[in-house]
């Protein structure tokens, strides 16, 4: 498909429901993929990268970086307490935020570099035991509880199950955002983003749409 078609069809949607194409931004979810393939993303002038783990990160990134200016690279997957200071170095937002320990190391560590990337709370809005995030019933609790320990909460961020209908999963976490005056919303990924974006979307997260099924061999 590509990174052209998926931008286009961002902006098409967007403007399908009245919004601005520039309010959606595109994450290009790199995650498990060849550095060729990134380069060529890269070299289209895309600058805003995803990646699901740090340590992958850590050896892929900092060489693009130096290469190219502007790279925002946002974590999407999930952040273990040890691996936090790393996290904070390297990414410029973090989705994955979703328990007090972590969000008191976050606080910490942030109060020690004098700067913290922008934060979402991952809600799990399916209460699925197998995946991460609040759920949705403890979303407000939470979300008090990280801006009492002076957190910059940009967002919130869902990944619904994969066998119900998505859009009523994103009209779940924007009904949850709102009420907590959160602007950001991290959702929709390669098949269901133009869902996502019509639902209030400002990050949808696409991979394989425009890399390429993943090699994981």
């Amino acid at each position: 498909m590509g990174l052209q078609e998926i931008r286009a069809r961002v902006a098409a949607e967007a403007e399908r429901v009245g919004r601005a194409p520039e309010s959606v931004t595109l994450i290009a979810v790199s995650k498990v993929q060849p550095d060729a393939r990134v380069l060529e993303v890269l070299e289209q002038g895309h600058r805003v990268f995803g990646e699901n783990r740090v340590q992958e990160a850590a050896g892929k990134w900092p060489a693009f970086r130096a290469r190219f200016q502007g790279v925002e690279l946002h974590l999407i997957g999930p952040l273990q307490t040890n691996k936090v200071r790393q996290a904070m170095e390297l990414f410029d937002a973090i989705h994955t935020l979703d328990r007090p320990r972590l969000a008191r190391s976050i606080a910490r560590i942030a109060e020690e570099l004098g700067r913290c990337p922008k934060l979402f709370i991952q809600v799990n809005t399916g209460e699925e035991p197998q995946k991460a995030g609040v759920r949705p019933g403890e979303a407000d609790g939470f979300i008090a509880e990280c801006r009492d320990l002076g957190l910059p909460i940009e967002g919130l961020m869902c990944i619904p199950p994969v066998d119900e209908e998505p859009s009523l999963h994103f009209a779940l976490l924007a009904k949850i955002a709102k009420r907590n005056g959160i602007a950001g919303l991290s959702m929709g990924m390669s098949d269901d983003f133009e869902s996502a974006i019509a639902q209030g979307a400002t990050h949808v997260r696409v991979g394989s749409a425009i890399f390429g099924a993943r090699d994981y061999a």
